[in-house]
């Protein structure tokens, strides 16, 4: 399955149904149906046995889910109130483009169903005070233009509990970056698919996650009920690498590899464990950094909290601009977070 496949497919937190069904249905071609399952979560869990019985039990993670905003209601003249589905920076939504609902391809002689486009609105700056210029509108007075003449008309089309997606195209450019959407975490879900063909040292569950963006709340289901003794996220990390930052503030770098974590707002990892990996990525030749900053949180920390406690490392995949309809990383340092993912599964 290709990154921009994964990329463009719709699936906020709690409505992943597109890229679970997808992920489902490649996993099963590569390690059969008896090997695969979706748990009432909606994780994807797919097994693989490894070569060595004595081997540590590997739990490997990666979330379907991307941040969005969901429909709540609507005013008398149609325009769709919403609520953000995870961490977003609301000075970034104004004017942006939408898919509100999702796709659904035909089936058995039935015609498929387009979602709807829309776009984000506030008040005209025309007909805004100085005083509402120096503030950045919350969610909640921001709208969605789907073109409804009346709250009747909006709410058939889009009811309370619509998904909506940042409509934003997969597209190459500069030298070997990619602006997309949803790159947190698809271009993880990504290389576990590829990583699928490892030959795993220990037994091996790849777990694709639901509900990662709204508080981890896939992966703490499914690590309790696999109790692995190792855990590895596979992520997309906040590079903030751009424009006048301080160094300090630079939490990694896009280009420079995959990001090795110590330590986040979740999780400290075992120091074992951390060197383990960077010497695992010295050795495999995959390009690494270490994330420098101490910022964000993720599905390494609920893991490392379960049962009686679970050897956790994350490695992320630098994006600039994350949570945002458009977010930018680098083709290399996907290939890195891969590099090192199978190099360890395998030794």
């Amino acid at each position: 399955m290709e990154l921009k496949q994964l990329c463009e497919l719709q699936g906020i937190s709690g409505r992943e149904e597109p890229v679970r069904m997808a992920v489902y249905h490649r996993c099963v071609e590569k390690l059969g149906e008896e090997n695969v399952t979706i748990d009432k979560m909606g994780n994807v869990i797919a097994h693989k046995a490894g070569k060595n019985p004595d081997a540590p039990h590997v739990m490997l993670t990666a979330h379907m889910d991307e941040v969005g905003l969901m429909v709540i209601n609507a005013t008398e003249d149609g325009l769709l109130r919403v609520r953000a589905i995870g961490g977003i920076d609301p000075r970034v939504l104004v004017s942006k483009r939408v898919r509100v609902g999702y796709d659904v391809p035909g089936k058995d002689g039935k015609e498929g169903k387009e979602a709807i486009s829309g776009v984000i609105g506030a008040m005209a700056i025309h007909q805004q005070s100085a005083a509402d210029r120096k503030n950045v509108l919350p969610i909640d007075q921001l709208f969605v233009d789907i073109g409804a003449k009346d709250k009747d008309e909006a709410l058939r089309h889009a009811p309370a509990g619509t998904p909506i997606t940042f409509d934003t195209p997969y597209t190459p450019f500069g030298d070997g970056l990619l602006l997309c959407k949803a790159a947190d975490d698809r271009v993880g879900c990504y290389n576990m698919l590829r990583l699928l063909d490892a030959e795993v040292s220990g037994d091996t569950d790849f777990v694709f996650t639901c509900q990662e963006e709204v508080g981890c709340r896939g992966a703490q289901g499914a690590a309790f009920r696999l109790m692995p003794d190792i855990a590895i996220a596979l992520e997309g990390t906040t590079a903030n690498d751009a424009g006048d930052m301080p160094e300090a503030s630079k939490v990694c770098r896009v280009g420079q590899g995959v990001a090795i974590s110590f330590m986040d707002n979740a999780s400290i990892a075992q120091p074992e464990m951390f060197a383990d990996m960077m010497a695992t990525a010295k050795a495999c030749g995959a390009a690494h950094q270490v994330k420098m900053s101490v910022s964000g949180g993720n599905e390494g920390g609920v893991m490392q909290r379960t049962g009686i406690g679970v050897r956790t490392c994350v490695l992320s995949v630098p994006c600039r601009y994350i949570h945002s309809p458009s977010t930018v990383c680098s083709l290399s340092d996907v290939e890195a977070q891969y590099q090192l993912a199978k190099a360890y599964l395998e030794k």
